[in-house]
Order: structure tokens, then sequence, then C-alpha cells
């Protein structure tokens, strides 16, 4: 019995589709047309591209790291230019002696931002009730021991180091009150527990920053306790009670302290008292109309050397619009959105109440700051001295944002989907060639 060889059999070709004219294969044509709509490659448009990118898991840390990077950066450069001729007149020739104390407080921020991106919940809010005793201390010193200057006592004096607890006060509290609302998630419905503790503490703490005169970061004070009363469910009426007391405590305040007095009438019209109180929000919008779209470039501002007043530190944003124009203003702005945007999603999507208050917290601090900086510059608010956060000089605002940022970068890092991204990478970088 013979076996045939295999390599001798010819093999079964498959079946060539019938060539037709020009010698190409001829389908059917309805067969030609479902390949042609199958292969057609339709565009996409810009909206749906940008939903793909905002859907996928890392887009909140991702938004959160660069857009926070991006202000330190544009700070740092702001603070060298616009702290040059203040540095060279003040620190025997030496154009970079602020710039220095910048960059050192920042080399002490951004590890203390890391190190509050890996903290675990359990350990951050363990440091509620300690980080809030010791803010209200340091405030309770500051209001008896404290340094006057500009008229506000809120500065305290440790050794060689000058430092500005309100700054310190306003992450402490957002902490301790997301903790308290965190623990009572199942007894907001009640005003009771919605006002105890958390607004007699605020209210405390906003009266010993006002004690110091510093009207500023009392309002920003204020405005986050409107925003987790708010986030929290508190009823319409209890907020219409909070803004009238709040409003005759100010109205007292203003028409009591001719100092105060004479900032909120001269935000009216700066002009009108230009060589006295209208000297600074005057030369302030000096130096942003004369910048026009693009700006005058960096260093090349006019209003820093001597006109205005506090150009690297309150009024830093005047500088910027000089130096970089309507452009560089609207970067900023847009870029502080940008983080508010991204710590809203995080906040929207956690199933943590502790990490959807303290987010909410912290978002309508350094926003409302922006917006009450800016609105301060464009004269549409009284000059009260309250910094730019991250672009203007001062380490005791510059160290407790970059914590605080850090803490929302590690929110989002710790989103399932994006937790879950993040250790694939990790899986994928040990494995190295292997993971191909």
């Amino acid at each position: 019995m013979t076996t045939a060889n295999p390599e001798s059999t010819p093999s079964r070709l498959p079946r060539l589709p019938r060539l037709g004219k020009l010698g190409l294969p001829s389908f059917r044509p309805q067969l030609a047309h479902a390949v042609a709509t199958t292969n057609k490659v339709r565009p996409r448009s810009w909206f749906g591209s940008l939903r793909v990118a905002l859907d996928r898991p890392l887009t909140s840390y991702y938004l959160l790291v660069g857009a926070s990077a991006l202000l330190l950066t544009i700070g740092l450069i702001m603070v060298l230019s616009a702290s040059s001729v203040y540095s060279y007149e003040h620190y025997h020739g030496d154009s970079y002696a602020v710039v220095r104390r910048q960059l050192m407080w920042v080399a002490i921020g951004l590890p203390a931002a890391w190190v509050a991106s890996r903290l675990p919940y359990r350990f951050i809010r363990r440091l509620a009730y300690p980080g809030f005793s010791a803010s209200l201390v340091l405030l309770l010193l500051t209001a008896f021991l404290g340094v006057r200057i500009n008229g506000n006592q809120n500065w305290l004096a440790l050794g060689p180091v000058q430092i500005q607890p309100s700054e310190i006060a306003k992450l402490a509290l957002v902490v301790w009150a997301a903790h308290i609302y965190a623990n009572k998630e199942r007894r907001l419905h009640s005003t009771h527990e919605i006002i105890v503790p958390v607004v007699p503490g605020m209210v405390l703490a906003t009266g010993l920053v006002v004690f110091g005169n510093d009207l500023g970061t009392a309002l920003v004070m204020i405005a986050l306790l409107f925003g987790l009363l708010w986030v929290v469910g508190a009823p319409g009426r209890f907020f219409t009670m909070l803004f009238s007391v709040a409003g005759v405590v100010l109205l007292v305040l203003v028409t009591t302290n001719t100092e105060r007095l004479g900032r909120v009438t001269s935000f009216l019209d700066p002009l009108a008292d230009y060589a006295d109180r209208g000297w600074q929000p005057a030369h302030g919008l000096f130096a942003l109309s004369s910048g026009g779209f693009f700006g005058e470039g960096i260093g090349a501002s006019q209003q820093k050397w001597g006109q205005l007043p506090e150009a690297h530190t309150d009024f830093i944003f005047a500088v910027l619009g000089e130096e970089l124009g309507l452009a560089g203003t609207l970067l900023v702005i847009t870029l502080f959105l940008t983080v508010a945007f991204a710590a809203l999603r995080v906040a929207r999507r956690t199933a943590d109440p502790f990490v959807r208050y303290a987010t909410f917290g912290l978002i309508v601090w350094l926003v409302g700051q922006m917006i009450i900086n800016v609105g301060m510059v464009l004269s549409l608010l009284p000059v009260i001295g309250i910094p730019l956060p991250l672009i203007s000089y001062g380490g005791s605002s510059l160290v407790p944002t970059l914590v605080a940022l850090g803490m929302l970068v590690g929110f989002a890092r710790r989103e399932p989907e994006a937790a879950r991204a993040l250790a694939q990478r990790r899986k994928q970088r040990s494995a190295g060639l292997s993971a191909r």
C-alpha cells in the first residue's frame, strides 16, 4: 500500500476573484459599497476628541499637576522680574535676593506637597484637631504679640523668621471642617449638626484675624465658611441670616476705622485720591493698561521702578499684565479655573465624604483668594492686602498652598480608575522590556 507524498500533492489554493477590466477583481456592487463604508474613516469633531480626553482615568490628575506646575513656574518668573528693582534697593545691589528666598520656600513646599499627596486619608484626618488647635494658638499670639506691617497685625516673629499664621489657618480650617462633616455625613439633615462646632470654630478664627486688622484674609475665611455650608446642604434661611450678620459686621468694621474706610472709598475712583490712598490702585491700572494684548516683555515693566507699591507681593498681577499683557493674565486665570475644574471632577466622583468636603473647601479657598486679588488689582474691590496664590512672593502663602495642591493631587490619584491605571503603569515599568 503506497502513501502519497505530501510534498508532491498539490494543496488546494483559494479561489481567486474574477478579474474584470483593468485587471482588478470584479466584486459585487453591494459588497464593494459595504467595504468602502467600513473602511471609511470619519473625522471626529474637536468636541468629541475633548470628551474622549476628559473621560480618561488620569485626566484630573494630569490637569492638577500640569496647571499647578505652570502656575508655580509663572510665579517664579514674575517674582524674579517684579522684585529685581526692590531687591537691588534694599539688599545692597543684589537683584536676586527676593527670588532666592522664594526658591528656598519652593524647596520646602514641593517636598511637603509630595508628602501630602501620599499621606493616607486616616493620617490626614488625625491631624484635623491638632492642626486646628495649633492654628488658633498662633492666631491668638499674633493678635496680641504680632508684628504690624502696613497697618495689619498679621505677622508673627519666630526667631529670625516671620510667618503669617492666617495662611496656615486656612488649610487647617478646611481639613478640620471636612473631618467633622465627614463624621456627621448621615446627620447633616439637621441644622444643629451643620452649625456645631464648625460655624463657631471658624467664626472664632475669623474674629482673631479681624482683631489684627487683616480684612482680606477674613473675607477669604468667610467665603470658605459659606462654601462649606453650601456643599453640606445648609438651608437657605441660614445663609440669609449669615449674610445679614456678616454684612453688618463688615459695615461696622469699615466705618469705625479710617484706614479701612479710605481703602473702601478709594477703589470707587482711584484717581480722585491719586496722591494718597489711590496711588497704588491707580498705578496698578496704569500697569495693566500699558501691557496691551501681549505685554511689554519679561523684565520690561516700568511700574515696578518705585511707582507701584508691593509690586512683587499683593500687586504682582499688575506687573504680570504689564509684561505679559492680556494673554498672560487670561492664561493665569485659565490655569486657576483648570485646577478648580479638575478638583471638582474629583469631588463629584469620589465616594469618600472627607475627600468631597476637603476638595471643595480647598477650591473655595484658592479660587476665592485669586478672585479677590484680581478684583483688587482691577479696582473692582478695595485694596485689602491679599496675595495671589502661587504667583505672589511669600513663604507663608506658598507653602500651605503647595500642601493644599498636593492633597488635591493625592485625592485625584486615588480615584478607583486612576489608581488602577497608575498601578498598571508601575507594573509595566517594573517588568521592563518583558512587559512588551
